[in-house]
């Protein structure tokens, strides 16, 4: 169970007003759109900080943060929270619960059964403030303990099986992005952790920034959050060993 002060991913109230949800300019990252057509309201959450203020600005209550933080998608899409409006003008429709019974298991069985024992990958830090380093950090832990499903962190891409990368792609080490993903022998996959690397976060597209990771290599896994917790980047994983196994897969023999 995450902690009391824990903030998750904002989800819109069903039954609320659609017209009380949040202006778009509350969101300090540009996650929430609201098109032309008055029902087009959208929450990116590959954008998203999970600051809340969406949920503080509405005094209805139309968005409330939940608790929820198995939030990783294969495609960027996925992340988008569209939200629905019925015939009575009231939200119709919020974030689903991820199924995560058994996780660890799953992941545990599906390592053994895809690399053999194993799965190492390369942290890449594309130019991110650290927040995001952190949880990865913790994840080797002993109350996390992340080598136990036979999970580890590698200095060298060679020695990888893919890259998680954190913090949006800085011009000057784009370069090395490259390079180093170049270097991880296929099957190879990208796990993009933090809203930073899933979209450019805060920093963006810019003259010194390319955005998120996607920009720059194909991303096989997005783990939202401004830091993720731990158990969400290790749900990003599991999306990821799947992608390995279908890669391997459709693999040419050699």
């Amino acid at each position: 169970e995450p902690p009391e002060r824990f903030r998750g991913a904002p989800t819109p109230v069903i039954g609320r007003p659609f017209s009380a949800l949040p202006a778009a300019s509350v969101c300090p990252t540009g996650a929430i759109a609201a098109g032309e057509n008055p029902a087009a309201y959208t929450i990116d959450l590959s954008r998203c900080i999970f600051c809340g203020l969406c949920a503080d600005e509405p005094p209805e209550g139309t968005i409330t943060i939940g608790r929820d933080f198995e939030l990783s998608a294969r495609h960027r899409e996925d992340l988008l929270v569209r939200v629905g409006r019925d015939a009575d003008g009231q939200v119709e429709s919020a974030l689903q619960p991820a199924d995560v019974a058994g996780l660890g298991d799953r992941v545990a069985e599906r390592i053994s059964r895809t690399l053999g024992r194993s799965l190492h990958l390369r942290h890449l830090d594309s130019g991110s403030c650290n927040a995001c380093d952190w949880e990865l950090a913790a994840l080797l832990a002993p109350h996390y303990d992340v080598r136990r499903l036979g999970i580890d962190f590698v200095a060298s891409p060679r020695h990888a099986d893919g890259v998680i990368v954190t913090g949006s792609v800085t011009r000057n080490l784009e370069p090395a992005v490259r390079r180093t993903f170049e270097a991880v022998p296929e099957p190879r996959v990208v796990i993009a952790v933090g809203a930073c690397a899933c979209s450019g976060g805060i920093a963006g597209s810019s003259y010194a920034s390319a955005g998120g990771i996607d920009q720059v290599l194909p991303v096989d896994v997005y783990v939202p959050g401004c830091p993720p917790r731990p158990e969400a980047i290790l749900f990003g994983i599991l999306l990821a060993i799947g992608r390995i196994d279908a890669r391997r897969r459709s693999a040419p023999a050699r």
